[in-house]
């Protein structure tokens, strides 16, 4: 039996461990036993807040399975990306370079140092241990956050962001980071990104250059890794894809990981979720059904399992006694259910990168 409920002091050991063996590492989620009882305490404090607009909350969930007892995954909500320092990205554009003398005219493509999506709303810090990978619980610790977020939207923006790791190469190296952030500080990619989650980004305002970098003049590798997400990753951005959010023009300024961008409406886990009134009934009586993410209406105590998305002719949700237990609801109350396959993940089928009307 696996349950998304909000981190407790408790689970430390497990966030250490998630931390240290996500591939790649992740800026979001360093592996730092003082940074992640911090992020702990903040997670607790904003759950237990009174909260009318997004601001510098972080709400951290975990992943439980009840069966061996262990945390099997994490994953964060940064209510504003930018609240307490800038939210840096490199947004892709393009210069004219144009000469009526020379008969002359080149669209040379550039980066330029950006905090556009600093009042975005940001979906970061995932960990799932590779035991799960592959499975429903994959897709209900990445989209479980959505469910909480359509409960509560005074608490977080309007467009919702995920920034990708970028590409690595076999030796681990980031190239963008070897052509472009190298030359500004003397590190490599994986101390320069650890560095990064332990402290803070205030250094890049710093240090990064202020004018927009030509991409003409970057090593071939680099070029080739602007917007490529990490090999490891290529399943849950198609699955992203798929729910609804759009590549944007923004990318990280590490490793040049692509930031993808959507209006929270816009979600296919929005436009499909549904409240249902619970029906309990022993688990052998239940129908088949496809499967479905289940939430309950708390928020200190919030909920999510896998369950099946059976219905009663009067459009009451059937759950087990043993899901109703897990979401803690009684017969009669309210649940919000949306269903976890979506079109276009596993067929095959592959998605435009599009960008959506703010970024034209």
């Amino acid at each position: 039996m696996l349950v998304i409920r909000p981190v407790r002091p408790a689970d430390l050991p497990s966030l250490e461990r998630l931390a240290g063996n996500a591939t790649p590492r992740l800026t979001n989620l360093p592996a730092h036993r003082d940074r992640l009882e911090e992020r702990i305490a903040r997670s607790q404090r904003a759950f237990a807040s009174e909260v009318e607009a997004p601001g510098d909350e972080h709400y951290i969930f975990v992943l439980e399975d009840l069966e061996r007892g262990e945390v099997a995954g994490t994953a964060t909500i940064r209510a504003q990306a930018g609240a307490r320092e800038a939210y840096y990205t490199y947004r892709q554009e393009t210069l004219i370079h144009a000469s009526q003398q020379l008969d002359v005219r080149r669209e040379v493509p550039t980066l330029s140092l950006s905090h556009e999506v600093s009042e975005a709303t940001l979906l970061c810090a995932l960990s799932l241990d590779a035991r799960y990978k592959g499975t429903s619980a994959e897709s209900l610790l990445r989209r479980s956050r959505l469910m909480f977020i359509s409960q509560y939207p005074e608490r977080f923006a309007g467009i919702l962001a995920m920034a990708f790791p970028g590409y690595l190469d076999d030796q681990g190296e980031s190239p963008f980071w070897n052509s472009v952030g190298r030359h500004f500080f003397v590190r490599d990619y994986q101390e320069i990104n650890y560095l990064a989650g332990v402290r803070s980004k205030s250094f890049i305002a710093e240090v990064m250059p202020q004018f927009p970098l030509y991409l003409s003049l970057l090593t071939p590798q680099a070029r080739a890794a602007i917007g490529r997400e990490h090999p490891g990753h290529e399943s849950a951005m198609n699955e992203m894809l798929a729910e609804g959010f759009l590549r944007s023009r923004h990318v990280d300024i590490f490793d040049a990981g692509q930031v993808i961008k959507a209006e929270r409406e816009r979600l296919a886990s929005f436009r499909r979720a549904a409240w249902h009134p619970v029906r309990v009934r022993p688990a052998h009586t239940l129908p088949d059904a496809e499967p479905a993410m289940v939430a309950n209406q708390r928020l200190v105590d919030f909920r999510c399992v896998v369950a099946r998305y059976a219905l009663s002719p009067t459009g009451q949700l059937m759950l087990s006694p043993e899901h109703a237990e897990l979401l803690g609801v009684e017969e009669g109350r309210a649940v919000l259910a949306a269903p976890l396959a979506l079109p276009g993940v596993g067929d095959g089928s592959e998605h435009e990168p599009g960008y959506d009307e703010g970024e034209l």
